[in-house]
Formats: structure tokens, sequence, C-alpha cells
């Protein structure tokens, strides 16, 4: 997948009428995001990785864009990247417009519907989240009702956009590795939309203390496992007795890491050990550690290392 370029000014979009909405609580009806997405911008996804909660990522690059997009099952989050394009939305009288840009967001709830005129392509990374995933975050969390998420055109909001963004750089080509980032990219996404896109922003507490000893081994004795199923952040959260959300937040203040960095950084150590001290073929070791392909892996040890599998084999030999 090519990379997205992320360089850009971030800028006040304009609007004609205020585009925040405060309908009535979203419903399951409605068309799947993806079908929608695909029927409106006439292309399909460069890449899509969904769960079966509905909630999926997908990364598009499509022409300009004229037509009434229907309502859809979940919240759809948009990021961008690339040149800059005029974004207009209209629903009855109501006219919003923005700038899509680095750094702005744009937000459909589920449900609404509404005709879009964009003049020219674009490059941009979305999210389709389940209004279940913002009721269960928000009940982990601070045992509340999410308010109505708000609809928004070009809104600036660096950090959603950069954490939305990062699903098209950091995927790393092993199942486990890029399920367990997905979610919790997905809550992280809708910690950040229930604190700053609904009607009723939810304040979060900082985090209170980390896993005790006992808990922390036991969720690292899990991280090492071999079993790709073990490693899922439902089974994480389970083994600890916490909520995803609470887990995710006592392991980062134990460790220092998220779990997908402690695991991605742990398997990475563990192939340099056997690049070191073998003579197992790069492919070899890319499967022993659950990596689709050669290349896949190549280009995760080169994130950590700066080198390539081979030339670090080289060097350390």
């Amino acid at each position: 997948m090519s990379k997205p370029n992320l360089r850009g000014t971030l800028q006040e979009p304009q609007s004609v009428k205020s585009d925040a909405s405060q309908g009535d609580p979203p419903t399951a009806d409605g068309c799947p995001p993806d079908m929608e997405m695909a029927r409106v911008l006439k292309t399909a996804p460069i890449r899509i990785a969904s769960d079966p909660s509905g909630a999926a990522i997908a990364h598009w690059q499509h022409e300009p864009l004229h037509d009434v997009v229907e309502p859809m099952a979940h919240h759809v989050v948009m990021a961008y990247a690339g040149s800059m394009q005029r974004l207009e939305r209209r629903s009855g009288r109501s006219v919003a417009i923005g700038t899509a840009r680095t750094g702005v967001v744009t937000i459909i709830p589920a449900g609404s519907s509404a005709r879009w005129d964009i003049p020219g392509p674009v490059n941009v990374v979305q999210l389709y989240l389940p209004h279940a995933t913002l009721e269960r975050i928000a009940g982990e969390a601070v045992q509340a009702a999410p308010g109505h998420l708000l609809e928004r055109t070009g809104h600036p909001d660096p950090i959603t956009s950069r954490l939305l963004m990062s699903a098209a750089d950091v995927l790393d080509g092993s199942e486990a590795l890029d399920t367990l980032f997905r979610h919790q990219l997905t809550d992280l996404l809708a910690t950040r939309l229930l604190a700053a896109h609904t009607s009723s922003p939810t304040t979060f507490q900082p985090a209170m203390g980390g896993l005790s000893p006992k808990v922390l081994l036991r969720a690292i004795e899990r991280l090492r496992s071999n079993s790709d199923a073990d490693v899922s952040l439902d089974a994480l959260a389970s083994d600890a007795g916490l909520s995803r959300f609470h887990f995710c937040r006592a392991f980062k203040e134990s460790t220092g890491l998220s779990p997908h960095a402690w695991l991605r950084q742990y398997r990475l150590e563990q192939a340099m050990n056997m690049l070191r001290n073998t003579d197992a073929s790069i492919v070899s070791v890319a499967v022993e550690f659950g990596y689709a392909s050669q290349t896949a892996f190549a280009a995760a040890f080169r994130r950590l290392t700066g080198e390539a599998p081979s030339d670090w084999r080289r060097r350390v030999r």
C-alpha cells in the first residue's frame, strides 16, 4: 500500500451553517459503510481491515464526488492526506463547507444522509465505528451513556487525524500484531470522539496505577505465547479481569508501551536472536514470527532497527 503524504497546513474550515447535529440516537438501520462508500466513490479501497463487530479501517483514493451518501449503519470518521480539496455537505437547507487537508476530520454519524460535492481527488483514511463501541468505551470509562456524535466537515482536530492516519503506516503484515493494533486504535479513537465530538463531551480521568506484578506477569506470558488467539486484546483484558479500556491504560502505565508496541518489540527482538544465532533463512524467520511475507517482515524490521534483516545479520555476525 502506498503511504499517504502527510504534509499540509491546518486552517479553519468555513461553514455556511454549523454542521453540529444533536439528532436522535443512531440505529443499526442503514447500509454497511464500506458498501455505501464503494457505491458513491465508484472504486475499491486500497486496503481495508475489518472485525466481526463491524468496525473497520479503510484507505481510499477517489476521484471527484457529486452524490448523495445514504444512511449508514455505523459512524464514519475520516482523516485526509495529499492535496487540499473543498468539501461541501448539504442536508435539507443546511450547508457545511470545509477543506480536506492534513489535521482535520470529517464525521458522518450513523443514520445521517447528505449530498456531497468534492471537486477533486481525495486521499482519505476512514474508520467505520459501531455505536456499540462508543457505548462500551463510555460505560467502561465513566459508567455513562455517550452523547450524540456530532457531524463535522473538515473540522480541525490534529489528534484524531494523526491517530487515524497512523493506520495507513503502522500495519506490520502480521495478523496477530495488526489485529491487536487495530483494536487498540479503534478504542483509542472512540475515546477521542467521546471527549471531543459528542453533544456531551466525556471527561476521562488520568490513569491511576498499573497492573499488579502477578497480573502483569500473566499478561506478558500470554503475549509471549506462540498462539495468535492468546494475544487478542479481549483475551488479555479478560485474563486480567479488566475491560479493554482499563487494561490498555494499566499495561502502558506498567511497561511504558501499549500491548501492541510491546508485542511488536518482543517478536522482533526474538527474530534478531534467530538471525544472529542460527543460519535460518529470512523467509523462515518471517514465518516463525507470524509475518505474512518476507517483505512484511523486512519492513517491520527496518522500522525498528533502520536496517534490512540481511544487512543487520551481516553486521552482527
